[in-house]
């Protein structure tokens, strides 16, 4: 087979990745797809080479012309990559919004960008989309790609997106959540994908102010609103919007969408942006209420490099009020977690009437070696097996006494959110066990074994 040395023409897959420490709440497995990963770093990179070579093919377009589009960054990025190799110029109208690192990197290709009011509503002449027409209806030798809308965007997602899934998860897929933005992606493999499967959903992920779910629910586009959030959503409905292929729109705050993508980085290791935590924040809630057997693939399609300056700045995060302090991954491990990596039974303990002998002989009946004391479901104290040997060393009578007399400090009692770094803190300060209070009032018990097998927990 001859080597492919075209930078566009790689048909290398991307990564489907498992999400391990976010996912650990719920049963499905989780999968992430990093369609960042690529020399245009975005989704929009298959779709770029594809619609040039689709233009060049018709005779639409020759080396030397300028292509002409309208873009939130990454579709600009990915077709002036596709343009400049292939001798082209580039002209893009982009929102003000998008971020410094995008405008950066746009100049450094060398396409030349015009920007215009994110607040502009769409068909306003200052709107992106608006402007972008107008230019290249005012220039000779000027060709409008069109990517939100070229039919060619839909045809790549249903041959190669769609498939890729497929192949990847060996077709055990159930639930794929995507942004959306032109409808390209969303509708193209979810095509793909119900053709394969029916049984398969398919789910559009939007923030707050796009116009999707309004549309999906009750025909009529929602009112568009502003969102900080980039490349995911829309202001007016898309040119292939086809309410059968989807099964739900979910809308997500920019505040938890950027926080998710943080919290992708700090504990997946996986370095998207803002639209890619949307998805991923939709996918993790939706996917409390699957099962074991549910496979979830959330399709990451932003770069988080172009977003330093923005998501990834605190500064820039508090200003807006989206800060949210990040726990290390350590940190995100929980009480709760733990006790469901054990066996749960029902947690044994004495109460203050019981006989040394009796709390002796529920210690071996149980396999423990100490036992919380309880009155009135409230830890009043505890007893350990060194601490009843020292009892009877001193006086052998002393198995028919009350527990009560000789008891020791009872067991810190911690809710089950509490953090393990939280949890190990306690055990060091001399407690041989932590209790943690459960919501409907019964308490369990963890000790530093838990703790250490929950870390070692593969």
């Amino acid at each position: 087979m001859m080597p492919n040395n075209d930078i566009f023409g790689l048909a290398a897959e991307t990564p489907l990745i498992l999400i391990k420490q976010m996912a650990r709440h719920i049963r499905p497995k989780v999968m992430a797809k990093l369609e960042y990963m690529n020399p245009a770093c975005s989704h929009y990179y298959r779709v770029a080479s594809a619609i040039v070579s689709d233009a060049e093919k018709r005779d639409l377009i020759h080396p030397g012309m300028t292509l002409v589009d309208w873009t939130y960054g990454n579709s600009g990025i990915a077709l002036a990559m596709a343009g400049v190799s292939r001798g082209y110029k580039l002209l893009l109208a982009a929102p003000d919004k998008i971020s410094r690192e995008k405008r950066d990197m746009l100049k450094a290709i060398g396409a030349e960008l015009v920007i215009t009011p994110s607040d502009a509503l769409p068909g306003a002449p200052r709107s992106c989309k608006n402007v972008a027409e107008s230019l290249v209806n005012n220039m000779s030798n000027a060709f409008f790609a069109g990517m939100y809308e070229n039919p060619v965007s839909l045809k790549v997602h249903f041959e190669a997106t769609g498939s890729e899934i497929f192949r990847q998860t060996d077709g055990r897929v159930t639930h794929v959540f995507v942004p959306m933005i032109s409808g390209a992606m969303v509708f193209g493999l979810g095509r793909y994908l119900k053709a394969k499967n029916p049984a398969i959903k398919v789910i559009g992920v939007e923030p707050q102010g796009s116009i999707y779910a309004a549309l999906f629910r009750n025909g009529n586009p929602g009112a568009p609103q502003f969102s900080e959030l980039e490349e995911i959503g829309s202001q007016h409905p898309s040119a292939y919007w086809d309410p059968t292929v989807i099964d739900d729109v979910i809308q997500v705050s920019d505040y938890a969408a950027f926080n998710c993508g943080r919290e992708l980085l700090r504990m997946e290791a996986v370095f998207a942006g803002g639209a890619s935590g949307a998805v991923m924040s939709a996918a993790l809630q939706s996917g409390a209420g699957y099962t074991e057997s549910d496979c979830v693939v959330v399709m990451m399609n932003d770069f988080g490099g172009y977003y330093l300056s923005k998501m990834y700045r605190d500064e820039w995060m508090r200003k807006r009020g989206f800060y949210r302090k990040q726990k290390s991954a350590l940190d995100q491990i929980t009480a709760e977690d733990i006790l469901q990596l054990k066996a749960r039974r029902d947690l044994i303990f004495a109460y203050p009437e019981n006989t040394l002998a009796e709390v002796f002989e529920m210690m071996k009946q149980n396999d423990v070696s100490q036992l919380p004391i309880v009155s009135y479901n409230a830890p009043i104290g505890s007893i350990s097996e060194n601490k009843i040997l020292s009892i009877l060393i001193e006086n052998d009578e002393a198995m028919n006494s009350k527990v009560v007399g000789f008891m020791e400090q009872p067991f810190p009692v911690c809710p089950p959110d509490a953090a393990i770094s939280e949890l190990s803190e306690k055990l060091q300060q001399s407690a041989s066990g932590v209790l943690i209070s459960l919501s409907d009032g019964r308490l369990q018990l963890l000790t530093k074994s838990d703790l250490i097998d929950a870390l070692t927990h593969k």
